[in-house]
């Protein structure tokens, strides 16, 4: 009697190699050649657009996925793109165009926004996901199903 591999499901843990990255091949990031990543699926350690994809495989399954933005981290939005007055930035906080910056919330998480353009009295921050409008590659491998 043979038994059928078990699938991924939501809420599962998984033990898993994966890797972004652009159409052209350029890595983004991977964990491919270190130490493959644990994470429970559902708890925001890894992109929830990025999630679905795992699925219905099998542990041992390696597959690759190319991903349009909006399957992946989405389109940009431009109500994200804000102007900011640098005094509303904390003191001594170097505010540079292209350098990302995390702005403390109210509830006590942090947002990134990316500094797109700097005048004398304000900035441009982006608070877009870095990838978003972005094409990319998916490649998982699912080492273990831990449930």
């Amino acid at each position: 009697m043979t038994t059928e591999p078990r699938n991924v499901r939501p809420g599962d843990t998984l033990v898993l190699h994966y890797k972004l990255s652009a159409l052209d091949g350029t890595e983004l990031d991977s964990t491919f050649g270190a130490e493959p990543l644990t994470l429970k699926l559902g708890s925001n350690e890894l992109a929830e657009n990025l999630e679905q994809w795992l699925i219905g495989l099998h542990a041992g399954e390696r597959h690759q996925f190319q991903l349009e933005p909006w399957a992946a981290f989405g389109a940009s939005d431009p109500a994200l793109i804000q102007e900011i007055a640098l005094e509303e930035f904390p003191p001594g906080m170097p505010v540079e165009e292209n350098s990302l910056i995390e702005f403390a919330m109210p509830n006590g998480t942090t947002l990134a926004g990316l500094v797109k353009a700097k005048t004398g009295s304000h900035a441009l921050v982006d608070f877009n996901h870095p990838l978003s409008d972005c094409p990319l590659l998916f490649e998982v491998e699912v080492v273990e199903i831990l449930e």
